[in-house]
């Protein structure tokens, strides 16, 4: 995940709409479908997947009342808590 990216994504879901975000998630797991797609091009969607979820997580937290900068550090700390377990 990137930071950077699920900021702006998470920008993008505050000037536009999470459904926009939700559908296209939509349209990427479909996407994964495709026989013919190589590993690469299924670890930079499933990156892009999991960028798209995190803005989600973020935003759900910013609308409880938290900041985004708070936001963002919090959900990385629990992403990278998760992954040295």
């Amino acid at each position: 995940m990137k930071l950077p990216v699920i900021k702006h994504l998470t920008q993008f879901i505050e000037d536009n709409d999470e459904d926009f975000v939700l559908e296209t998630i939509e349209t990427l797991e479909s996407l994964t479908e495709v026989s013919s797609l190589k590993d690469e091009e299924l670890d930079v969607i499933g990156e892009l997947i999991s960028n798209m979820y995190g803005a989600i997580e973020v935003t759900k937290m910013m609308k409880e009342g938290t900041p985004q900068k708070e936001a963002l550090n919090s959900f990385m700390k629990r992403v990278l808590g998760s992954i040295d377990k």
